[in-house]
């Protein structure tokens, strides 16, 4: 989980990355747990697609590199095995928010 809570204490200096984590569960998710991560703080969402036990875990991170936001959410993940108890990651994609982008606009790194 240190890549969790690395993500968790960075520093507000290093670069935005926009991350989405596709993966499938062999149960379904409780809507609770889905309701419970948007309230989570860290400005996460958790939805599932139209296809059943495929969801997508979407939030922002701070991290040097792409890469590593995108251990961020999934440590999110691994964190919370509790609720989210068994789970396969198919697709991930990570997007650096650029500062100077008006609107807050995205562009790839």
């Amino acid at each position: 989980m240190t890549c969790y809570q690395s993500a968790a204490e960075a520093d507000q200096a290093l670069p935005l990355w926009k991350v989405a984590v596709w993966f499938t569960s062999p149960r379904p998710i409780p809507i609770k747990v889905l309701h419970d991560v948007h309230r989570h703080g860290r400005d996460f969402a958790l939805d599932q697609p139209s296809t059943p036990l495929v969801f997508v875990l979407t939030g922002q991170a701070r991290a040097v590199q792409g890469v590593d936001a995108v251990a961020g959410l999934v440590g999110f993940l691994l964190q919370n095995r509790h609720t989210i108890d068994g789970f396969t990651v198919t697709e991930v994609r990570a997007v650096h928010v650029h500062p100077d982008a008006a609107g807050g606009g995205f562009r790839k790194s």
